[in-house]
């Protein structure tokens, strides 16, 4: 009993983690021509589909899915591509926020240098 390797390589693997973040950024996110996802998000309202659309997080674990059922060949495969899928968008989604809100640069704040007069600080 030896271990299969995956049939998938590193490539296939990438662009289905691109389309599963493109896919759920676009649904989670973006507002789509005439607002048509605005509007679709509004109508889910607060309940599990509503909750689900407003989790980046929560909505690649399910965008990733058929994705995963495409790429894999054996249900092995499908099983173990799911939440690596998932986990690669949500890296991608984390490196694109960095990138547009700033990487949390460290600020370097220095207070004014304080006279002293005749042994007491003004």
């Amino acid at each position: 009993m030896g271990c299969k390797k995956m049939e998938i390589g590193v490539a296939e693997f990438a662009v289905g983690a691109a389309a599963v973040w493109r896919l759920t950024h676009l649904l989670n996110a973006e507002d789509g021509p005439w607002d048509m996802l605005t509007r679709m998000r509004k109508l889910a309202g607060n309940g599990a589909l509503g909750k689900m659309l407003d989790c980046f997080y929560c909505l690649s674990v399910w965008v990733a899915l058929p994705v995963a059922a495409a790429l894999g060949t054996t249900w092995k495969e499908r099983i173990l591509l799911w939440p690596a899928l998932s986990g690669a968008a949500i890296l991608l989604e984390r490196a694109a926020a960095r990138a547009q809100h700033g990487a949390g640069q460290a600020m370097w704040y220095e207070e004014p240098e304080r006279q002293i007069s005749k042994g007491a600080e003004i």
